[in-house]
């Protein structure tokens, strides 16, 4: 099985939005993924509550039945169409990907 888990810092204002919409929004679009990734077999999307100066404002833990999965999902369509909306929200993005 495949850990793939990623947190997002957010920009204060992007697509005419506050740093809070654009969470909100990026869980939405992440959580519509569920049951639509083959190979995907866990989701969930996190908003930071805390608002310290060392937290991430999203986090996406997911699960994957193999490293191949994890691969397909990276290109898959359905990401693809959240990458952009995503990436222009993003300050920072830190990602990492551990097998068990």
């Amino acid at each position: 099985m495949i850990k793939h888990i990623v947190m997002w810092r957010l920009k204060d204002v992007a697509h005419g939005n506050d740093k809070q919409t654009n969470a909100t929004l990026i869980k939405e679009k992440l959580l519509g993924l569920k049951g639509r990734i083959p190979g995907m077999t866990t989701i969930e999307v996190g908003l930071d509550f805390s608002r310290t100066d060392s937290s991430a404002d999203v986090v996406l833990y997911s699960e994957f039945i193999d490293r191949k999965a994890l691969e397909e999902y990276q290109v898959n369509p359905e990401h693809e169409i959240i990458k952009p909306f995503t990436g222009e929200a993003s300050e920072e993005r830190r990602i990492i990907d551990y097998e068990v």
